[in-house]
């Protein structure tokens, strides 16, 4: 059950896929050396490794405890986050102004892949904390930063999210939690579920960003604001004053992640918990929207990286367990079953997709960092363009992909993989949340055709149906390019028409493009993957003979997944092409 940080594939991706060398050229980002990136990656691989992946098993075991209204982290977590922040994980893509070390975001998704392959449930609390100082750095008002961006960017105090209430999950406009003017400040009183991190024994200070409705609000989503409670009050010099009027009611029993207390949280028991407002009343969801975009993209790292850790088990397991003869007949004694074509199938599989996932987490990443600094303010909407097309991919393939390697994991241990002491079933119940976190998979592939489609038909999903594109016109030679161009050029093509009819469906019947949404995101993933992999085969044969086997490998996995995973493009076109008419034919009591 260790981990190993896959540092040669990390470094790999963030070169030829993320543009680590282009970023670095960007306005503020000339620190990204390709010796500092390849010192922060290696040193994060080793504190994940050491440090982190040890605490795994003590967390999914003793999970966390409410003791007379405190929370308590299981074992060994206390310290473990003290170590990181200070060596100053957290503030790694943050601005120096406020103490972060200004690196681009490609370079942090490689330090939290591999920080969340170690230990998922750890890695929460500073996901949540990143989605707030995003937040505030985009929308807090001056003393806000001042207030609270130093102590979050290093983690002295944590973040979280509060959307969800009992009667409020993804209908957001739903929420019933209050906001009461009193001065400059506001009484804040509701109750929220499901708070991740929501309280627990690791930070001085909690800030919690709360979703409520103020007196005379419009209805729905129009009429929620956003507001700063932390769980001490904090005085105008930055000190800790006293406890405001929050608690934590109960921890939720769990799946998994287990290490990570997930709470109920009551406010204004007795007078209101005091918050500040973020922003102007009534644009609450449009505030938070960029803290739960900042999520989707760790959550989607989240699928890739329980992945890793689930594969690196399976692939271990299978060259050491003895069973049965080799199916050749060559060998009369019981092999390892590493040598059975089915299990080879299934580790191809784990690796291919895996790879598949980092690649495209990195295209993401490196894109994020052009939209954020690139000195032409055209570029930058371009690449932003590019980045919320692809933020719903990223959660939603990445996260199914990922449960589906981790269940495959269980399955290369037979048996065995079952029963807990194996430590592969964590894996699998550690992903499952992630398909249902910030907005789940089904909410993914709406925002994908009806917002992300529907608002420019199709143009940016030509963008980079076009680019992609490129990289088969760039494979098209030899024997083993014209089979990846052949098979690629395929997929890409069905991605092309099947994107043409959904915008067309969607202009004559929403509900029928909604019913194949999720179809259609799918075909969006396993596309990009086996697009990516083309690319990644296309730059290690660029490098030649160093590190040959490494490199051979990159070709063999391309291959791999444009024989096996990309005809599935087909299938799901053809899903997409039926328009979802049979979906919506049932009607409700036939159910």
């Amino acid at each position: 059950m260790t981990y190993t940080p896959p540092i040669r594939d990390l470094l790999f991706v963030l070169e030829e896929i993320a543009g680590i060398g282009e970023i670095a050229k960007l306005p503020g980002c000339g620190d990204a050396t390709a010796d500092l990136v390849e010192s922060v990656v290696e040193e994060a691989g080793k504190f994940a490794a050491g440090i982190l992946a040890p605490l795994n098993r003590i967390g999914d075991e003793q999970g966390t405890r409410l003791d007379n209204g405190v929370v308590r982290t299981a074992e060994g977590f206390r310290d473990a986050y003290a170590k990181f922040t200070d060596a100053g994980w957290n503030g790694v893509p943050f601005e120096p102004e406020h103490g972060g070390q200004g690196l681009p975001w490609a370079l942090a998704a490689a330090t939290q892949e591999m920080m969340t392959s170690a230990n998922m449930a750890f890695g929460l609390c500073p996901l949540l904390t990143q989605g707030a100082v995003e937040l505030l750095q985009a929308h807090g008002s001056p003393e806000q930063k001042r207030t609270y961006l130093p102590n979050l960017i290093h983690g002295r105090w944590s973040g979280t999210m509060n959307l969800t209430e009992p009667q409020a999950g993804s209908d957001v406009g739903a929420v019933r939690t209050r906001a009461v003017r009193d001065g400059d400040r506001y009484r804040i009183t509701g109750q929220k579920i499901f708070i991740t991190y929501g309280d627990h024994d690791m930070a001085d200070n909690i800030v919690h960003m709360v979703l409520a409705r103020t007196p005379g609000a419009p209805p729905g989503v129009k009429g929620i604001s956003l507001f700063i409670v932390p769980k001490f009050h904090v005085a105008a010099d930055g000190k800790l004053g006293g406890r405001n009027d929050l608690r934590c009611v109960a921890l939720e029993h769990k799946l998994g992640i287990r290490g990570s207390p997930t709470a109920v949280l009551a406010f204004g028991d007795n007078e209101g918990a005091i918050g500040e407002l973020i922003g102007e009343e009534n644009r609450g969801i449009e505030y938070m929207f960029t803290m739960m975009n900042n999520a989707r993209l760790s959550v989607g790292i989240e699928g890739l990286a329980i992945a890793e850790r689930a594969y690196q088990q399976a692939r271990d397991y299978a060259r050491t367990r003895i069973q049965s003869r080799a199916a050749d007949g060559a060998d009369p004694k019981p092999v390892p079953i590493i040598r059975h074509p089915d299990v080879r199938r299934m580790l191809m599989t784990m690796r291919s997709q895996t790879e598949a996932m980092r690649a495209l987490v990195g295209f993401t990443a490196g894109t994020i960092d052009r939209a954020k600094r690139h000195p032409d303010a055209a570029e930058r909407s371009r690449h932003q363009a590019m980045v919320e097309l692809l933020i719903p991919v990223v959660k939603a393939w990445c996260t199914d992909t990922g449960c589906a390697v981790a269940s495959m994991a269980i399955q290369v241990h037979g048996g065995l993989g079952f029963i807990e002491s194996t430590g592969v079933a964590q894996h699998f119940r550690d992903a499952r949340i992630t398909p249902i976190y910030e907005g789940t998979n089904g909410i993914q592939a709406i925002d994908l055709v009806s917002r992300k489609l529907a608002r420019d038909g199709g143009a940016a999903m030509h963008v980079l149906i076009g680019i992609m594109k490129l990289t088969v016109e760039a494979a098209d030679s030899g024997e083993d390019g014209q089979f990846l161009a052949t098979r690629l050029g395929q997929a890409v093509e069905h991605l092309s028409s099947a994107t043409d009819s959904l915008v067309s469906t969607m202009q004559r019947n929403k509900m029928a493009a909604l019913a194949v949404a999720s179809p259609y995101l799918a075909l969006v993933g396993t596309v990009a993957g086996g697009w990516l992999l083309a690319k990644s085969a296309l730059a290690a044969r660029r490098r030649g003979p160093a590190a040959a086997d490494y490199l051979a490998a990159k070709e063999g996995v391309a291959r791999f997944y444009a024989a096996s995973l990309l005809p599935q493009a087909a299938g799901l076109s053809a899903a997409v092409l039926s328009g979802g008419d049979t979906t919506l034919a049932f009607s409700e009591d036939q159910f």
